[in-house]
Formats: C-alpha cells, structure tokens, sequence
C-alpha cells in the first residue's frame, strides 16, 4: 500500500511539474524614475525605483541589466565589431578608402571623453539594504542578497548618471537634422529573463528584448526645450509647449527648467527626444487615438511634415482592421534619432524635406507599434519576425493607401533575397541579430526574407487564412512575446495545415526552392525538384485548343490543403524528387507558380511553351 501511494504521489508531482513548466509566465516591471538633465553639457543624473516581479518557476540568485551608453566609447565591443565586419553600418564609420578598395575608420574609435557616451551607477539597494554588483561593458551583474523565489517582488533602488553621446546611432546629440537630444536606450534596464533564461547580451548595434511593465517618468530639463515620446504627459498646463489645453490657464513656472512628468502603462521600454525648436501638432482620429508630430520649426522640413499626417492616419485605419487595434490612446512621430526606429508609442524620424522621404518610412516603424511593440517578440534572436512582418504589412498598407490595390508583395520583392543567395551572402534566420557575417546578410535575411516567410505562407495557406491568421496571432499573443513556434501554430489551427516543415526550411536552413519542368510529352508532365526545399506547387497549363487549366499539388507534409478552385492531384512527399501526371489534352505551355510568390531561385526553368 505504501509502495503504491508512494508510487501514485511520484507520478502526480511528475504531472504537476511537466504542466507547471508548461504554463506561460513573463516577468513584470514597475519604473519609477527621475531624471535631471543639463543641455549644455548632455549630462544627466537620475534615480531608479524598479520594481520587479519574479513571475517564474525559478529562484534567482542574480540579476542583470542594460548599459547600452557604454557602447559609445572607443575599446567598446560596438567598436571592436566595427572594425572587424566587412561591410559596417555607413552612419557610424568614415569611409578613408575609396569606393572601389574601401577602407572604413570607426567613429566610436574617435570620441573625446566629452564626446563618449556612458551610463554609470553609483548606488544600488535590493529592499533598502546594499547590494553588490559590477558593470562589464554594457552590462551590469548583481548579486542578490537574498535568492528571489517564485513569485516575490523585489524593490530596487538605483543612482545613476549618464552622458548622451555624440549621434553615431539611434541615440545621440545633435543628429543630421540638427535635432538636440535623442534619448533612447538611455536608462538602466533591467534585463529579460523567460523561459530561456536571461538576456544580458552585450550591446553591438542591434535591436532589443525588454520586460513588459509600467512606467512612471519624470524629467526636468531647460524650460525651452519641447520633449516627444513614450507615455502620457500628466501635467500638461505646467510645460505647455503644445500638450495643454487651451480652455484652461497654462501655469507658468518661474526658474530655467520645467519638469515634465509621463506615465506609460504595459510597455517594454521608454523613449523621448527634445529640441528648443520642435513645432507640435495634433491629430486626432476616428479611433480616439491622437497622433502627436514633432518636427524642426524649419521652412525645408514644415511642408512634408504637415502633408504626412493624414496618411499616418490612413495607416493607423489599415493596420487596426489588418492586425488588431491599436491599444494605447497617443502615439507620435518625432524628427529625431538617425533613419527611423521604433519605440514604445513613438518613432523616431529623420529628414522629411519631401513627403515621399518620411511616408513610407513612417509606414513601416508605426507598424512596429503592432510588430513589437505589443507583439514583442526577441528582436535580437528572432529579428525577421518584428523586421520582416513589417516589411510585409506596411507594403500591403503603402499599396492599398497609395495605389488603391491590394496586391501581396510579388517577385520583385524578392531581388535582395536572391542576391544574397548568389553571392553566398544568405544564413540562417536562426542566427543572432548580433552574430551575422555581414550587415548585408542580417538586412536582407530580416526584412526581405522575413517578409517572404509571409508572402510565401500566403501561398502555402491561402490568403484568407493568413490573413485570419494573422489577427488571431495578435488577439493570442499582444503584451507577450511570442516565439516563431507560436506564430507557427496559429496558423496551423487556423488552417488546418501543418507548417513544422515550413518553419525549419525557410528560417533554420539556408536552403532553396528551386522547381523544374523537367519533361513534357504529348499529355503527360513530369516535375522535378532540384532545390533542397519542398513546396506545394501551383501550376497553369494551357492547351492547343486555347482553354486553360490550373492545378494544385499539395505536399504530403502539410497533411492539408489549401482552399483552391484548382484541380487538386495527389499529394507530392517530399523523398521523391520528380512528380507526373497526365491530362486529357494536348499542351501547349505549362508554368509553375503563375503569381511569383515562391521563392524560386532558378525561374528559366518554371516555364514549358511548344
């Protein structure tokens, strides 16, 4: 009997354990911070509430977080990965070479100590007592005094200074446009901790993972400055600068600073920008979200910048009933930063002297306010999903908005894709954003190639379902972060297909689809397939007699099938390299994928014509 009872509550603490470990969880923040800043010399001192809440099933001993200034300094491991790769980023290297036998010379590597950007902390209490930690690079390690157990909440509280260094990327003093003070990445941030355990990549230069959280926020700064970013501003009648509203009286402050007080509820990170010279405006839409732009009082830039805002409206119409609605009741566009980023309720922009220069660019970072930002997948590890699922909707939006057509990126898409693969450029979308061998392979791989993950599971699934697909992934997954798998499975249940095959193939393999027409006799017509990727395969046929016919060959691994008007054949398994089959009449051409949505890289021989 005991045997038996001992056996019975083994089994039952293996059950509980596989369905505790199963169960989502995500971390929890709680920011309270207050930051003075000084224009003159870019310098900022601040202090740091944090409080965090372990959510998992695990005890940690350690903590970590973000000092992502320290990468602007010369030795920094941003500046040894730009002396090192191939082909750097243009904005934070000097070409000293010339266009045929280039030679590139870090700007990292040239900052003065008045230049350089840093991030220092100078105390730090776990639950008011003092904790130890040390700072390594762009990261600091804490060790805890006491292990934090599933479940608790630990309160820290930091003093921290910092300097904003001079703009080479993203971040930075006086950028392009001549904008003052970009401030992101600017904070020390606690670093993610999930399923995989802890994020604490050292900075290099690409994207982010962050926890889910609220932000309370308070800065003071020169009283002539406008700030734009992250959050809800709560005193609007004391700083005025466009947020107040004109039926009450702006309660004017005396001395040189204002302070500015925001509150962001449930994001991941927290952003701003100022300029003594920003104009502000406000457009209020049919959702109820106000759409904030701030932009240089500049006679090249105003004109753009005004004709831009109802189609930043129009994007707003298209990615709410494309995705899901927009959460948040503000989001702005802010003349800052270098190229354009996506932050938490803002972007930031340059240039704008046409509005052809800062239309599409807003298009693709608002709809990483969908594709990040409430999707908030891990950026560095999985960068085609928030890249390349923006790529794809803002060009359905940029098509619909600006062409009237709703048109799924095509082929002609596709070029950077299959110049990559040419030149042996192309690796795995499993590769950290941080660890590939070129800044080419990381941009094609995460926007292009990612966008093809989407373009080419509409021709797996059938429109319609990846567009169901689609908003049911948001309705599942928002204020998470989702994973490849996740995406994965919504749109199994949604289709009925099974897709593992389709995951491991386009983002785990550097592999190609490559389809031929290998022979056609009279009647009959044998396919081959030469890549190392399977696909199903839409063909068109046309007889002598002028009719045409389509027909639709599943793969055996989908164990599905996509709703299609064609004449559906017998599944293709993958082992077998050729496929035949026979029809009634003559043939006179036959082409393999008549709409351009696979990834075909040898398309000569796609087509058979008599």
């Amino acid at each position: 009997m005991k045997k038996s009872l001992f056996l019975l509550l083994f089994i039952y603490t293996i059950t509980f354990s596989a369905q505790n470990n199963t169960t989502y969880w995500q971390q929890h923040v709680k920011y309270k911070m207050d930051v003075d800043f000084n224009v003159k010399t870019f310098q900022y001192k601040g202090t740091q509430k944090l409080e965090y809440t372990n959510n998992s099933p695990d005890e940690l001993e350690h903590v970590f977080y973000h000092l992502f200034y320290n990468a602007f300094q010369p030795g920094s491991e941003m500046d040894a990965r730009l002396q090192s790769v191939p082909d750097p980023d243009e904005r934070m290297v000097t070409n000293i070479g010339t266009k045929i036998n280039p030679k590139y010379e870090s700007r990292i590597s040239k900052l003065n100590p008045n230049e350089i950007g840093y991030l220092n902390v100078l105390s730090l209490k776990e639950n008011g007592e003092t904790v130890k930690y040390v700072a390594e690079g762009t990261v600091l390690k804490v060790n805890l005094n006491k292990t934090l157990k599933p479940g608790e909440t630990v309160i820290f509280d930091m003093v921290f200074e910092g300097q904003l260094p001079v703009h080479i990327r993203r971040a930075g003093r006086n950028n392009e446009d001549n904008v003052a003070i970009s401030m992101a990445q600017w904070y020390p941030k606690i670093a993610e901790y999930d399923f995989e355990g802890w994020h604490a990549n050292p900075y290099i230069a690409r994207e982010f993972h962050g926890v889910w959280g609220d932000f309370d926020v308070t800065i003071t700064i020169d009283k002539n400055y406008t700030i734009g970013g992250t959050g809800y501003l709560q005193n609007p009648q004391e700083v005025g600068h466009g947020y107040e509203d004109s039926s009450k009286k702006l309660e004017i402050k005396k001395g040189n600073t204002l302070t500015w007080h925001f509150i962001a509820p449930n994001v991941h990170d927290f952003s701003w920008a100022a300029d003594p010279n920003y104009t502000h405006d406000i457009l209020k839409t049919q959702f109820g979200t106000e759409l904030h732009f701030l932009y240089k009082n500049d006679e090249k830039y105003k004109k753009a910048w005004k004709e831009v805002q109802p189609y930043v409206e129009k994007a707003l119409n298209y990615f709410n009933e494309n995705i899901g609605e927009y959460p948040y009741k503000q989001y702005s566009v802010i003349q800052a930063g270098d190229g354009g980023m996506e932050y938490a309720m803002c972007t930031f922009i340059t240039g704008g002297e046409t509005l052809g220069s800062i239309r599409g660019l807003i298009y693709h970072e608002f709809a990483h306010s969908w594709f990040q930002h409430v999707l908030a997948t891990n950026e560095s590890k999985h960068s085609w999903m928030d890249e390349g699922f923006t790529t794809y909707i803002s060009t359905l939006a940029s098509n619909k908005i600006m062409k009237g057509i709703e048109d799924v990126p095509n082929e002609n898409s596709y070029k950077g894709y299959f110049y990559a693969v040419k030149n042996e450029l192309d690796e795995p979308l499993t590769t950290h954003a941080d660890k590939f061998n070129t800044n080419a392979a990381f941009s094609i791989g995460s926007y292009t190639k990612g966008s093809m993950f989407l373009s080419q599971l509409n021709y797996i699934i059938g429109e319609k379902n990846l567009k169901e697909t689609i908003k049911k992934y948001f309705s599942d997954f928002k204020f998470k972060h989702p994973t490849p798998n996740d995406f994965k499975r919504v749109a199994e249940k949604v289709s009925g297909i099974q897709l593992e095959w389709y995951l491991n193939e386009w983002i785990e393999t550097n592999h190609t689809i490559d389809y031929a027409i290998a022979n056609v006799d009279a009647n009959k017509i044998t396919l081959a397939r030469v890549g190392q990727m399977p696909m199903p395969i839409d063909l068109e046929i046309i007889y002598f007699d002028g009719t045409k016919e389509k027909f639709y060959i599943p793969l055996r691994m989908m164990l599905g099938e996509k709703p299609t008007n064609d004449t559906i054949l017998k599944d293709w398994a993958w082992a077998y390299t050729t496929y035949s089959f026979s029809v009634s009449k003559e043939i006179k051409s036959v082409k393999i994928d008549p709409l351009g949505l696979m990834a075909d890289i040898n398309t000569s021989n796609n087509l058979f014509e008599k």
